[in-house]
């Protein structure tokens, strides 16, 4: 890749990421009842709508393939490509120096399941994760409290959106504190002797200030003032709340979904959505990603699996119906804005595609490399071998996994970042050991 190329990367992640900064006016109509939470009587009838839904059974653990064991190289290239050799920190996306805890997470989930897949030895796994958890002890934290948004990971220093150095920071967010919260949990879970790091670092994050009435409260610099606000929202909530709840977090809110649930149908299926705006701007969204990392990571509960259930069940009847591969989440893309949701439900209409700041893009929606991979590895049906068959030609033994397959005309979605080779990584070690949280023997 040229520097050019390079360069018109980092671009494109700058720009993407100071589009997060902004919070830019949502511009797309919002279904009305999106902005009220659902009555007890409401959320009582959303909920009854799941308890004739049969979960589908869980694929069969306990073995791997040698091309399994291909496809996970393929992912963990990623990782050789994109660690700092002094911090321990991964770049977000290939080549781009900024990570955050959403992404150090995904990180560590790829380490314990490339260790666990035998691509990397014990002590290799160990080394990397104490490097990392080193840095982490020694970051600089917005206001001495919490994990900034974002960081450069050559040097781990607190940054801003375009990965410069920032005097006081952006604020945390409560739902990447938790999924790396969450990553930790793993960590003690499979190596019992890094617990002394583990328990040091969050000893050092005060994290009974980002939870709240039982809700994960995050920090946003708002006109160079902190404003405190919910985070989460039906799906990501539950799946942040189980992170915390490991470590003894009252998290009894946050894991309620009932509060403010609705349900669309969508193909047929009842689709779980949050009568909330997500992070107080754009309409609600349903994806797949939740419960991709729910199931992969802790295992489902009764609820989640269900919900995957009607979620996943969605994009095979699309399928079915119209010829076209279905496999849906947010991603990165190749083109501006650079990051869309593709959702199952979003905005008030089926599988919306829409940016940050509320538009729809429907041209970008993308067959999903993650998505493929972790619906394969928790349900194995053979509509998912048959997105794995599509995607199978992507991988790419120099770089990774990139994003996926544009629906409209069968390109490549050529970025490559660290959460999609993370999420191959975790299907690929589930489908050998389980759930994540599950010590390896």
């Amino acid at each position: 890749m040229t520097f050019k190329n390079n360069l018109t990367k980092a671009r494109s992640h700058i720009i993407f990421l100071a589009a997060l900064g902004l919070g830019l006016a949502l511009v797309t109509s919002i279904d009305s009842r999106l902005d009220a939470g659902a009555t007890p009587t409401e959320a009582a009838r959303a909920m009854d709508q799941f308890d004739d839904l049969s979960p589908l059974p869980l694929a069969i653990t306990g073995t791997s393939s040698d091309m399994d064991l291909d496809h996970a190289r393929i992912a963990w290239r990623y990782f050789e490509n994109n660690t700092d050799p002094v911090t321990g920190l991964v770049n977000s996306t290939d080549n781009y120096p900024s990570t955050t805890m959403w992404e150090t997470g995904s990180y560590f989930v790829a380490t314990i399941s490339a260790e666990r897949l035998g691509l990397i030895d014990r002590e290799d796994a160990t080394d990397r994760i104490s490097r990392t958890l080193a840095t982490l002890q020694e970051m600089r934290l917005f206001d001495g409290m919490l994990p900034n948004k974002a960081y450069n990971v050559r040097t781990g220093a607190l940054v801003n959106y375009a990965n410069q150095p920032v005097e006081r920071g952006l604020g945390w967010s409560a739902l990447d504190i938790a999924r790396m919260v969450g990553a930790l949990g793993h960590v003690e879970a499979n190596y019992p002797e890094l617990t002394p790091q583990t328990t040091a670092l969050m000893n050092r994050w005060a994290l009974d200030d980002m939870v709240e009435n039982g809700q994960l409260i995050g920090g946003n610099m708002i006109d160079g003032a902190l404003r405190r606000d919910q985070e989460g929202r039906v799906g990501y909530e539950q799946y942040a709340a189980k992170a915390m709840m490991l470590f003894g977090y009252d998290m009894y809110q946050a894991y309620d979904a009932n509060s403010h649930l609705m349900v669309r149908n969508v193909e047929g299926q009842p689709i779980p959505v949050d009568t909330r705006l997500h992070r107080n701007v754009t309409p609600a969204f349903t994806v797949s990603e939740p419960y991709l990392f729910d199931g992969l990571e802790f295992g489902f509960d009764a609820r989640s699996h269900r919900f995957a259930t009607a979620i996943y069940t969605a994009q095979e009847a699309r399928f079915r119906d119209t010829g076209v591969l279905t496999a849906v989440s947010e991603s990165h893309i190749d083109v501006a804005p650079y990051f869309i949701y593709s959702s199952v439900w979003g905005g008030g209409a089926d599988w919306a595609v829409m940016t940050f700041s509320g538009d729809r893009m429907d041209s970008r929606r993308t067959i999903t490399t993650k998505v493929a991979f972790a619906w394969d590895a928790l349900f194995g049906t053979e509509y998912t071998r048959q997105l794995l068959a599509e995607i199978a030609p992507l991988g790419d033994p120099e770089r990774g996994w990139p994003e996926g397959i544009y629906e409209i005309d069968g390109s490549t979605n050529t970025s490559v970042t660290v959460n999609t080779n993370a999420v191959v990584l975790a299907a690929l070690a589930f489908r050998a050991h389980g759930p994540l949280i599950r010590r390896s023997q």
